[in-house]
């Protein structure tokens, strides 16, 4: 009975502002946790906690020699933090400034319709062929140090033009294409690699490019398999693959759509749902084609 006059009291304390203030602290919590998932950045965490934890084992069994080497150490922790922890944190206030900027509405326009019927048209054709490809999409985080690493192009988005470029026999064909504003800005672009330890060995330079690329930046990829002609979709560094024209179509529509408000971070969304959707069927897709081996 105590304890309940005691939790109503507390309830009956409780001010706008406290939970307004726990739900910012919790939002916050939640998209940092979102953010360092599945980096590497985990496992460092636990380190630096390991090492906290050490301190305090020493303070306990009062070992006079380790709290003096930790203690100078720790004076360092917070440059060291910032030094391992610089891609996260650099990927972390990218993504922050482009959800507070106004994004591009590139999958509005009949224009931007085009160019996802090009794009898709151009990835199942080379699947068919099983050639080669790996095709980046700009969105709200520019590009351009990465454009600089390849051939300038500046040419209206086509299928004929990605499927030349692509080409074995074509000089250009090494790298990756980088779109900006429904124009091929460049190809034989030079992209980071992942270093996600616990990515499948199956997947090659290729992937590991389209991978690195999507954790640096907000851009997302379209990858054609040279060796299988498996067609996958990567973004935000997560990677679908076996693909068909109708599910990549969907997923290069929904990537380029705006940005989900603050609201649909606490609710499943109707984009999460879509995802899930064609994640199951890219899944029966390669059932399917396992059984007809």
């Amino acid at each position: 009975m105590s304890r309940s006059l005691e939790l109503l009291r507390f309830i009956e304390q409780l001010r706008l502002t406290d939970l307004v203030d726990f739900i910012v602290v919790w939002a916050i919590i939640y998209g940092l946790l979102k953010l360092v998932r599945g980096t590497r950045a985990v496992q460092m965490a636990v380190g630096l906690l390991g090492v906290g934890l050490l301190y305090q084992v020493s303070v306990i069994l009062g070992l006079e020699t380790l709290q003096f080497v930790m203690r100078n150490t720790l004076l360092y922790f917070g440059f060291a933090i910032l030094v391992i922890f610089a891609p996260e944190i650099r990927s972390a206030l990218m993504r922050v400034g482009s959800n507070l900027r106004r994004p591009l509405a590139f999958g509005r326009a009949k224009k931007g319709q085009e160019a996802y019927d090009e794009i898709v048209l151009a990835a199942m054709t080379l699947s068919s062929r099983k050639i080669g490809a790996l095709i980046v999409l700009e969105r709200n985080v520019g590009l351009q140090n990465y454009i600089d690493t390849g051939v300038g192009v500046g040419a209206t988005l086509s299928y004929d033009l990605l499927v030349t470029i692509f080409d074995p026999h074509t000089p250009l064909h090494d790298g990756a294409v980088i779109i900006r504003n429904y124009k091929l800005a460049a190809a034989s672009c030079f992209l980071p690699l992942t270093l996600n330890p616990r990515l499948s060995k199956e997947l090659g330079t290729r992937h590991r490019a389209a991978i690195g690329i999507t954790e640096d930046t907000d851009a997302v990829a379209v990858v054609v398999s040279e060796e299988t002609g498996v067609i996958s979709f990567v973004e935000k560094g997560e990677i679908t693959r076996y693909l068909n024209s109708a599910s990549l179509r969907e997923q290069i529509r929904e990537a380029l759509q705006p940005n989900i408000r603050i609201t649909e971070m606490i609710r499943p969304s109707r984009r999460m749902r879509r995802a899930a959707a064609v994640r199951a069927e890219a899944s029966r897709e390669r059932a399917s084609e396992t059984y007809i081996k």
